[in-house]
């Protein structure tokens, strides 16, 4: 059975297309968001709902606690063995996300780094808002040319991780990512990317923000500030918690902190969209955002499969 990967920003449809197809092909939907895996943020990381999940199998959503951050590691360990057990009960696996490095995980290969000493990683954190990025940039660019000339501008995570593993090794990120074999085998797996056009995507990230407030992403966003977890974890710096968390600390007027956080989630889906451009450009696209005519590029890009329905 050919393994589908299907790509894409937030709020570009990627996760109807992907229930579209386990339903139609006889598949099971497999996560590939990083902050889907929580079960903190159903309603701030857009999960597909109970209704959504019920009409097909869904694997890797909300198993995870926000206190205990997963890494791309922690995550392709816990894919990979699924995919097998999908594929030998006879069903497509359908993969989706726009966790860039989970599905690079899957057809490139993930780096065996050894962990990073919790010091190292706070002072890479420090040295990065002491220096600001474009300092802190020219500092990787010597350790590391190639991870700083691929890290999109505003990608705080991806630079200070590269800087940190050098830091800790003494050998730059893409050496190490360069010693690796890919989680799947070539051939095993077929992939697209949804890219809508600019205008069209933001609005849908406007609409997928307020459709998140009214499905309780504030109260979520309550819950998850009364554990008083660590900042740094992931489920903490999901789009909206900190411009919901500023109005419920009173602030913010709750109408500011939603134009912020609609402006972030614009922000969020752009930075998506380069990483997507750079990383998978020979991966086909869809262009159109309407449920009916994506089905039908998506039907034309896999030729080979044969709907049930």
């Amino acid at each position: 059975m050919t393994i589908l990967l299907i790509a894409g920003p937030t709020a570009s449809g990627k996760s109807a297309l992907a229930l579209r197809a386990a339903e139609t092909l006889g598949g099971e939907v497999v996560n590939a968001d990083a902050l889907q895996l929580y079960a903190d943020l159903r309603a701030l990381s857009a999960r597909p709902s109970g209704e959504e999940e019920a009409r097909a199998p869904h694997h890797l959503f909300g198993v995870a606690d926000g206190a205990d951050g997963w890494s791309v590691g922690r995550w392709a360990r816990a894919a990979l063995p699924l995919l097998d057990d999908i594929r030998a009960r006879g069903r497509i696996p359908v993969v989706v996300g726009g966790t860039g490095l989970y599905l690079k995980a899957l057809t490139e290969g993930l780096a065996e780094i050894p962990p990073t000493p919790a010091a190292v990683r706070r002072a890479t954190e420090d040295m990065f808002d002491t220096l600001g990025e474009a300092r802190f940039r020219e500092l990787l660019a010597v350790v590391d040319p190639k991870a700083e000339g691929r890290i999109a501008p505003g990608d705080r995570m991806r630079l200070t991780r590269a800087m940190e593993v050098f830091e800790a090794t003494k050998r730059p990120l893409t050496t190490w990512q360069a010693d690796t074999a890919p989680g799947l085998e070539p051939g095993s797996w077929s992939a697209v990317v949804i890219e809508p056009q600019r205008e069209a995507l933001y609005a849908r990230c406007d609409a997928r923000f307020d459709a998140m407030l009214a499905g309780g992403a504030l109260e979520e966003t309550r819950a998850l500030l009364a554990r008083g977890l660590d900042p740094n974890l992931p489920v903490m710096k999901a789009v909206g918690v900190r411009e919901l968390g500023a109005h419920l600390r009173g602030e913010l007027p709750l109408d500011e902190a939603s134009a912020l956080a609609r402006q972030e989630t614009r922000r969020y889906a752009k930075r998506q969209l380069t990483w997507l451009r750079n990383q998978t450009p020979d991966w086909p696209r869809i262009d159109e955002t309407a449920p009916d005519v994506a089905w039908r590029q998506f039907l034309a890009l896999n030729p080979r499969l044969t709907p049930s329905d």
